[in-house]
């Protein structure tokens, strides 16, 4: 039996936590005196790891100013997860079982690549129970920010599971632009943060509109 991949991004695509994201950037912002970034400029950058997305929203500003932003940006999601609790990032409809079903299956391995950081997911993964269900689980603090492929290649490494056999599934561009730069499909959900038209021009090969579709797409591209 060839063991398959599965990797997942977070945000966007297994979490709706775009109150919490859109609430955080506009704490770091307003803390520093700027107008915030409007939501959709906000939720434009999810994905991307912290510093790389502050340098997109706020582009020619200061060392020191990224710094106080990125750090602001760190302080409000905290106190904010503190405050919220689990119904500031709950599940898309179906993704818990979806993940289950997926799991159980004993020809596939289940993986992450997130913009998020290692305490960020550490803390997502207890509050959800997610940890026995991935066996690679790749964050912002260990890799360049996607699009680069490395966290898909450490994913790849840690399973033993080549290219051909692997796919990521993600809601924004920088997802299926990593699946590209590391060779591997990539398979898109319209229901995240960036448009489905866009993910198609990035590389997405389909869209999903529901988790129950996600087997037929993998039957696709494995046969």
């Amino acid at each position: 039996m060839t063991l398959k991949l599965v990797i997942f991004d977070v945000d966007g695509t297994l979490i709706d936590s775009q109150a919490h994201i859109v609430g955080a950037m506009r704490a770091a912002f307003e803390g520093q005196g700027l107008t915030p970034p409007t939501r959709e400029e906000t939720l434009s950058i999810v994905g991307l790891s912290l510093p790389v997305a502050i340098d997109r929203l706020m582009p020619g500003a200061d060392l020191a100013l990224q710094s106080a932003l990125v750090e602001g940006y760190k302080d409000g999601f905290m106190r904010m997860r503190v405050e919220g609790g689990e119904a500031l990032s709950p599940f898309y409809p179906g993704a818990r079982e979806m993940l289950g079903s997926l799991a159980a299956r004993d020809d596939l391995l289940l993986g992450i690549a997130t913009g998020k950081s290692r305490r960020g997911m550490d803390h997502l993964m207890e509050m959800h129970g997610l940890r026995r269900l991935f066996q690679t689980v790749q964050v912002a603090d260990d890799h360049p920010s996607k699009p680069n492929p490395s966290m898909i290649q450490a994913c790849l490494s840690e399973t033993g599971v080549d290219t051909t056999h692997a796919v990521i599934l993600g809601d924004t561009v920088f997802d299926m632009e990593m699946g590209r730069n590391a060779g591997i499909p990539a398979v898109g959900v319209e229901w995240g943060y960036h448009p489905a038209e866009n993910l198609v021009t990035a590389g997405a090969m389909k869209v999903l509109t529901h988790f129950d579709q996600l087997d037929n797409a993998l039957n696709e591209i494995w046969g």
